[in-house]
């Protein structure tokens, strides 16, 4: 990702604004809320907050009250990078009684807003309100309003199965990975998106010593990167990987090797030899080839 070329452009169209738009123009906030996303991804949340803030500005003075709820969301989910959970808690509840009165208590994006509740609660230690957050956000889910879409739901299902992950309850978010796979399988596009809720089927299945189901996944997800020329990404040199370790408890060990190998060459080039990724892929290769002999 080309964050700091993206950022210089958006600075430029922000200038032009500036200069050329309207006082609290709707093209500016929208701008804006790009420039928080690019902020955010660099890790510079205090720019990111600050875009946020002044886009949400606009938009209360434009009247646009579940524009304003979306980008509080989005601040909500900066004070939880920042680790300020109360002010984090406030937006996101502030948020809530907009979407609950605009959407319905049964729409999607009240379930998003749960999820995050849900997140923030498990990280401040409050396990109980954050399993009755997921709860109350499948339960939307599992009977979803008219005109909500599969991906939507698959989305939410895969969050909340990371949160049941922290609970150290791999098979309930394994369920909850499978319902979601099964919702993107016949939708155009979502090859990317199976490949990456396979990936992480496989590291649960091999978490839990389920090594067989583990290869299988790793397996399906890495046919359908590679079909879809996503073959010389980190990810998919981190997924080989994790192939070829289930391939090693399988006592498959030439077959391990391969996927070591293939794994090195695309660490190496995505992300140097000095990468923990690559480091590691290291470490795995020696120990294989150790157990071949050679």
């Amino acid at each position: 990702m080309q964050f700091d070329e993206a950022e210089n452009l958006c600075k430029k169209t922000l200038e032009i604004h500036r200069i050329h738009s309207p006082p609290a123009s709707l093209e500016e906030a929208a701008d804006r809320r790009l420039m928080a996303l690019i902020c955010e991804a660099k890790g510079d949340y205090e720019s990111a907050l600050e875009h946020l803030v002044l886009s949400s500005m606009v938009m209360i003075a434009n009247g646009q009250e579940n524009e304003v709820a979306a980008i509080d969301v989005s601040i909500g989910n900066i004070y939880m990078s920042l680790s300020r959970f109360d002010e984090a808690v406030f937006f996101y509840q502030k948020t809530l009684t907009v979407f609950k009165s605009s959407k319905g208590d049964n729409h999607p994006s009240v379930a998003s807003v749960f999820v995050r509740l849900s997140d923030l609660y498990y990280k401040t230690g409050k396990l109980r309100e954050s399993r009755s957050y997921c709860e109350n956000a499948l339960r939307i889910y599992a009977k979803p309003v008219p005109g909500t879409t599969a991906e939507e739901i698959a989305s939410g299902m895969t969050e909340i199965s990371a949160i049941y992950e922290s609970f150290n309850e791999p098979e309930e978010a394994l369920k909850l990975l499978q319902k979601a796979m099964k919702l993107l399988e016949d939708k155009p596009g979502q090859q990317s998106t199976i490949a990456g809720i396979e990936a992480r089927m496989g590291v649960m299945f091999y978490m839990i010593g389920r090594y067989d189901d583990a290869r299988s996944s790793f397996e399906s997800a890495v046919a359908k990167l590679r079909a879809s020329g996503e073959r010389k990404s980190a990810f998919f040199g981190v997924l080989l990987n994790q192939m070829g370790l289930a391939c090693v408890q399988l006592f498959k060990i030439d077959e391990a090797a391969e996927f070591f190998e293939e794994a090195r060459e695309i660490l190496e080039q995505e992300c140097g030899p000095c990468h923990q990724d690559t480091i590691g892929v290291y470490s795995n290769l020696a120990a294989t080839y150790d157990a071949m002999g050679r």
